[in-house]
């Protein structure tokens, strides 16, 4: 379908795409198996200007909104999901800033990150406080000029390698939610350290590690808004982030569907390309289907979101529930498409389907995503009655 992309958009489109195929393609595999961090890829996207891309001008940036990250997370997902992740999750840990920063803040840190000098992660997530939020244990005191942090953030993204990290820490444990607070931390502060890489099912170049606080000092003006705002910072973050990994469903599906097509009219059984068979034609078929209901409806939720719509939990959550459930039915299929090849390292799929599964996983499980739907949908209910 045309979705009618201004020329801007087509050029970010099509820049992604080159990048993809020239840049990210020739290694991917080979970033998987020796589970690599892509950090000549990231230099390059760096160079293309891309990590401004959902950035204010007036902070080094081009400008652009939730929809041209969208577009440009999607063409990275057709060819790698461990690099997309990487270039993605950037943009989650930036969020927090843009979103609920000072002026001052954003001065110090946005151009650096608009320019690629400086990645960025996101501490949220830890041992005891996955889905539950709300459950988080590391703590943030005050002293003086400093907040003293200590504790640990498990599985985060760009851990490790990232220079810029916004952390969520309780500050009052008396008020529940309403007593977390959200910091910038660098790296290289005292008292902050990383745990081991994780070895994973999938997104291998991704770098996955723990955050360690043990006596963090950290200055007292790196508090993003105030203290008691952490719950809520995290929340509107992952409203904005959760489109881009709706986006991430959308690419790889999308890399998997071509795949099989391109396999399945090479492929000759019974002497026939086994594309000619019905069964393979109705599954293919299926998943073109999925996909592009897929796409209008991220496409939809990263415009909605540019809009300036106050409320955007339901509909980002929907994208990204929706997009990934797609993600993971259609590389399952395209490699049954594929058969015994399709598993087979030599072929992409095996390694999109391994990909895949993290997209109903991380920034909040597909299970947490219904409910968050259906809780939404209650209270539009109580407030038309």
């Amino acid at each position: 379908m045309d979705y009618f992309l201004s020329e801007e958009q087509l050029m970010i489109k099509e820049l992604c795409a080159q990048i993809a195929q020239e840049k990210v393609v020739p290694v991917r595999a080979e970033l998987d198996e020796k589970e690599e961090f892509p950090w000549e890829i990231m230099k390059v996207m760096a160079a293309s200007d891309l990590f401004g891309l959902f950035i204010p001008e007036e902070y080094g940036g081009l400008g652009k909104g939730s929809f041209e990250l969208t577009i440009a997370v999607e063409e990275l997902s057709k060819a790698c999901l461990g690099v997309s992740t990487t270039y993605a999750a950037n943009a989650l840990g930036t969020y927090p800033i843009l979103l609920f920063g000072t002026d001052e803040q954003k001065k110090k840190y946005l151009p650096d990150i608009a320019a690629g000098k400086r990645l960025v992660a996101f501490g949220l997530t830890e041992a005891n406080a996955g889905s539950d939020a709300g459950g988080t244990q590391t703590t943030a005191r005050l002293e003086g000029d400093h907040y003293v942090i200590n504790g640990t953030k498990q599985w985060i993204t760009n851990g490790g390698e990232a220079e810029i990290y916004t952390v969520i820490a309780i500050t009052d444990r008396s008020k529940g939610p309403r007593g977390a607070s959200a910091f910038i931390v660098e790296k290289g502060t005292p008292g902050f350290s990383f745990g081991k890489k994780e070895k994973k099912m999938g997104i291998r170049a991704s770098a996955t590690r723990e955050l360690v606080f043990e006596d963090c000092r950290v200055p007292k003006e790196n508090i993003i808004a105030r203290e008691g705002m952490g719950f809520l910072v995290a929340m509107k973050t992952l409203d904005s982030s959760r489109v881009g990994v709706g986006a991430q469903g959308l690419g790889v599906a999308q890399g998997a569907l071509d795949e099989a097509v391109k396999f399945a009219r090479q492929r000759v059984q019974f002497g026939h390309p086994v594309i000619g068979f019905q069964a393979i034609q109705h599954m293919i078929a299926d998943m073109a289907t999925d996909i592009e209901a897929a796409r209008a409806l991220v496409y939809a939720a990263a415009r909605y979101a540019d809009s300036g719509a106050k409320d955007v939990t339901k509909v980002s959550s929907m994208a990204k529930l929706f997009a990934t459930d797609v993600a993971m039915c259609v590389t399952t299929n395209a490699l049954q498409v594929m058969g015994g090849s399709g598993y087979m390292r030599e072929y992409p799929v095996e390694k999109m389907m391994r990909d895949a599964k993290i997209l109903q996983i991380y920034e909040g499980t597909n299970q947490i995503q219904r409910n968050v739907i259906a809780q939404n949908i209650i209270k539009e209910a109580a407030k038309a009655r």
